[in-house]
């Protein structure tokens, strides 16, 4: 029986960083099974994913965390080792609209999400049936220009709560404020349709129609106090033309719209997210 672990790590470039995470792994009895890196030029930085395994039961995360740390300091890394057995824990938060929620449960349910839904927020009702059919714990976060404070510190209990690793607004329709956009910082990601800023406002679809649009997208991003702007993770394009109608392109866009944000969700949940500033290195 082998454990499963991926480390991930960013570090100014200069030689020898394979070479030492490699040597680290074969002294710690670790046979690499998959390995991706990206050298960049214009910063001078290295972003490395390595995934390995064990069947070594004395070698533990935290003995190889511990162990690692004075090669990470010998070249600056940034780094996160974890065990790729335990799926992180997500929390979806929603408004009304069902698609993306819907979507994320037939994956998590069939075994294709690779994280766990621990349960769902939402500041409206109407989506207490859906959560309740999936076995999924509902919660109802009334929101209000008066009780966004507390509706939000809430949300932070739910997260301590629950052990939440990601937050996933799943078409959640509210702002959340810049305090906490910062105390989610990197673990908290959103979807919006591509059409943002050039169709704001209600109906952004019916807006798009009516400029015979050719393409419907949508856009997968981490939560930032920069609305709709946060590092961007995944985008899906759908090209259109004149046949459809307004309430067509709607369907499509939300086609767009989950599927951005399965693959998000999934990606960052198997460490393939590296951040770098407002920009993001993707493993796929």
């Amino acid at each position: 029986m082998s454990t499963q672990f991926v480390l991930t790590l960013s570090c100014p470039e200069r030689p020898g960083i394979v070479n030492a995470v490699t040597s680290f792994l074969v002294r710690h009895s670790c046979d690499i099974t998959e390995h991706q890196q990206f050298d960049d030029p214009d910063h001078e930085l290295v972003f490395l994913r390595t995934g390995f395994r064990t069947t070594d039961e004395s070698i533990t995360l935290g003995g190889l965390k511990e162990a690692f740390d004075a090669v990470a300091g010998t070249y600056g890394m940034q780094w996160q080792l974890r065990d790729a057995s335990v799926k992180p824990r997500i929390l979806v938060m929603v408004s009304k609209f069902d698609h993306c929620l819907a979507d994320l449960l037939y994956r998590w349910r069939s075994d294709t999400l690779d994280a766990d839904i621990a349960l769902v927020v939402s500041n409206h009702p109407d989506l207490g049936p859906l959560a309740d059919a999936a076995g999924l714990p509902f919660e109802h976060v009334p929101v209000s220009a008066a009780t966004k404070p507390q509706a939000e510190a809430r949300l932070l209990e739910l997260v301590d709560e629950h052990a939440i690793d990601l937050v996933v607004l799943a078409r959640y329709m509210q702002i959340l404020s810049d305090d906490l956009c910062k105390k989610l910082e990197g673990r908290a990601i959103n979807i919006h349709h591509s059409f943002l800023p050039s169709f704001v406002g209600a109906k952004p679809y019916h807006q798009a129609y009516q400029r015979g649009v050719k393409h419907v997208g949508a856009t997968a991003h981490y939560v930032t106090a920069d609305l709709d702007e946060g590092p961007i993770i995944e985008q899906e394009v759908i090209r259109v033309d004149h046949r459809l109608s307004a309430d067509q392109l709607v369907l499509v866009g939300r086609d767009a719209e989950r599927t951005a944000l399965a693959r998000a969700v999934n990606w960052h949940c198997q460490n393939r997210v590296l951040l770098h500033g407002n920009r993001t290195v993707i493993f796929s």
